[in-house]
């Protein structure tokens, strides 16, 4: 079974998340609904569970846009992550998962926004159109959203692992080798803070703000540490 190395300095974006064995078949997203200062426990529970469970990745997402580039960024430097295991409830104001979803089903329309979704600003400007297609093509859905409890976490990454194919939730899950192409070493271009690139629409000018917002709300954070 092949395995590859993964792009050098992955995983290429921070976040939320715990790096586990990097030649895993899986990566373990848990839906964040609460400021991330105060993560339930339970959220937290997930996301060790997909640690545990021997997951390349995993953390939490709590936006439709960046944290979704996030996780397109680090995916595709590492061709052994073949599943994408989506637990946690949904974000209620983001509707993250469901941006998750479809933009796995759909993909995005051309202005970089994700098809059918019923997210809050779900654009994905920062990122190439080759990076957001190849983590469509390279991973596979596993939803357990809103049902999956630590046991469940760690059994669909156990399922992921398997030589022979085995049913987990309705999917035929093993370990089927790194996707046949090579790793993208990709990063978030940040055109949100580069006006000149040029919008297109009243939306995604929203969607920048937001972003900003965000960054400097982080940046602000650090300073103060």
């Amino acid at each position: 079974m092949l395995k590859v190395q993964p792009y050098a300095g992955y995983p290429l974006e921070e976040g939320r998340y715990v790096r586990g064995n990097d030649f895993s078949p899986a990566a373990v997203v848990i839906i964040l609904n609460s400021d991330e200062d105060k993560i339930p426990p339970a959220i937290e529970a997930l996301v060790r569970a997909g640690a545990e469970g021997g997951a390349a990745l995993s953390g939490t997402l709590q936006t439709p846009n960046i944290g979704i580039e996030k996780v397109i960024c680090n995916i595709v430097a590492n061709p052994n992550i073949r599943y994408l295991i989506l637990g946690g409830p949904e974000s209620e104001g983001h509707r993250t998962g469901d941006a998750l979803k479809a933009l796995i089903l759909n993909g995005v329309d051309d202005k970089r926004s994700i098809i059918n979704t019923e997210a809050l600003f779900p654009s994905l400007f920062n990122i190439s159109l080759d990076a957001i297609e190849r983590f469509r093509k390279q991973i596979t859905l596993v939803d357990l959203q809103f049902k999956a409890e630590p046991d469940i976490i760690r059994n669909a990454v156990k399922a992921a692992y398997q030589e022979k194919p085995t049913e987990f939730n309705g999917c035929l899950m093993h370990d089927q080798g790194a996707y046949p192409e090579p790793p993208i070493g990709e990063k978030i271009t940040w055109r949100v803070t580069q006006p000149w690139i040029g919008l297109l629409d009243e939306k995604e000018k929203k969607a920048v703000q937001r972003a900003q917002e965000l960054m400097d709300r982080i940046r602000k954070k650090y300073e103060k540490k």
